[in-house]
């Protein structure tokens, strides 16, 4: 069965951007160690650059090793749309959960109303790879009954304010540590799947 992943980047505060959307602030170390985190990321996780900038990263037929579909809130959504890509993930099934994005935005991309559960629900029964939230705190707060596996990024710096990694209801979950990776640029990525 698909799994759905939440694969994100955190604040030592728990913050995903800041209070208007910003993820700009996050640090990425000297040239070198930025370049090592890079190659790690596109050799394990090559599917979360965007299309239109894979080219540029060298990755513009590398196949996609964990995911074949993104789920993203419109805030997740919105900075690609305001810059020009109605379709960022072009190389994975695209889904945007929004009551108020227009359904025909890009034919490559599903907008979904309501019921985000449902939707997760039955992408889990299909055959494939897993399945990437890719944000934000909202979303995934309603999407915390489904989430399998956590894989967070968490970065060297407090925002103060900001958007939460997950924005709903009181509802303890627990999960475990699968494995836990540092890097050079103070970056440590964990995996947590869920108990």
């Amino acid at each position: 069965m698909r799994k759905l992943v939440y694969y994100v980047a955190v604040t030592l505060d728990g913050r995903i951007a800041g209070p208007g959307g910003e993820f700009d602030f996050y640090p990425q170390g000297d040239e070198e160690q930025a370049a090592a985190y890079v190659a790690w990321t596109h050799a394990h996780y090559p599917e979360t650059i965007p299309t239109f900038l894979r080219a540029a990263h060298g990755l513009p037929d590398t196949p996609n090793r964990r995911f074949d579909t993104v789920l993203m809130g419109l805030g997740s959504y919105r900075p690609g749309l305001d810059a020009g890509f109605t379709s960022p993930y072009a190389h994975l099934r695209q889904y945007v959960i929004s009551s108020t994005l227009a359904p025909g935005t890009d034919p490559a991309v599903t907008v979904v109303g309501k019921d985000p559960l449902a939707l997760v629900r039955e992408l889990k029964r299909e055959e494939g790879q897993d399945i990437w939230l890719c944000g934000g705190g909202l979303l995934a707060g309603a999407l915390l009954p489904e989430i399998d596996e956590l894989i967070i990024k968490s970065y060297p710096v407090v925002a103060g304010a900001g958007i939460p990694v997950f924005n709903g209801e009181f509802s303890p979950t627990l999960f475990r540590v699968a494995e836990r990776t540092s890097f050079a640029n103070d970056v440590t990525l964990t995996r947590f799947t869920r108990r």
